[in-house]
């Protein structure tokens, strides 16, 4: 088993073939199944959800959004609140004002221009206020089974880590993961990063004797040997 054998591994030379295949049979032996951290139902309280995470944590986001969707769970309900109702609900989430503004124009959006369905496509779900290209993605790949490779700060921060990206910013990141992994498996890829950093590979805290990917593949400035 590859999670056995990580004490006995030297530091090894590798190809980012090699990196990227190796990266690829941790993450699957470690997360063989990859459910979604945010709570939800369908398109609508999923893109709700994805944007309520902004600077806020899925664990915060699922004791919230229970509170919210009692209250509208559909963009119907949703314009039958005020954008203060809204902000009072989430104001836990933070950056209240700007995402309760975004979720009550969304809503109303979806309404008046897609028949009161969640779009199935980039252009429109990127056109809703407070919806940018990150969260589109969450919504293509998890929601509509669309191939997508959401960026957030794990991923960011893992990929720069693991010498596969030079991390000057997201959208270099996102073309070079989708260029380096297979196209299949990026919606399920994305989610086992995320996992992964949260859990071995944090931004504070971190401990390069446990993560074992980066010991393995990672940057040398970052792996003393």
């Amino acid at each position: 088993m590859i999670l056995q054998k990580q004490k006995t591994l030297n530091i090894q030379r590798m190809n980012k073939k090699e990196k990227v295949d190796f990266v690829i049979r941790s993450l699957e032996e470690l997360y063989p199944t990859t459910p979604i951290p945010l709570d939800h139902k369908d398109p609508y309280t999923l893109l709700i959800a994805v944007l309520l995470s902004a600077q806020c944590t899925d664990e915060r986001v699922n004791k919230i959004t229970p509170l919210l969707f009692k209250k509208a769970d559909n963009p119907k309900d949703m314009i039958k609140l005020s954008v203060e109702e809204i902000k009072n609900i989430i104001r836990p989430c933070g950056l209240s004002p700007m995402k309760s503004k975004g979720i009550y124009g969304l809503s109303k959006m979806i309404i008046e221009k897609h028949d009161g369905r969640v779009p199935k496509n980039f252009k429109d779900l990127e056109a809703f206020p407070s919806v940018g290209h990150k969260t589109a993605s969450v919504v293509m790949s998890q929601a509509f089974g669309v191939p997508a490779f959401p960026v957030d700060t794990h991923i960011h921060r893992l990929m720069f880590r693991w010498g596969l990206t030079n991390g000057k910013n997201v959208e270099t990141t996102e073309k070079d993961a989708k260029r380096l992994f297979p196209k299949n498996i990026w919606n399920k890829l994305h989610l086992q990063i995320i996992y992964y950093g949260r859990e071995y590979s944090p931004a504070r805290g971190w401990n390069i004797k446990k993560d074992f990917i980066t010991n393995k593949v990672g940057r040398k400035s970052l792996v003393k040997k």
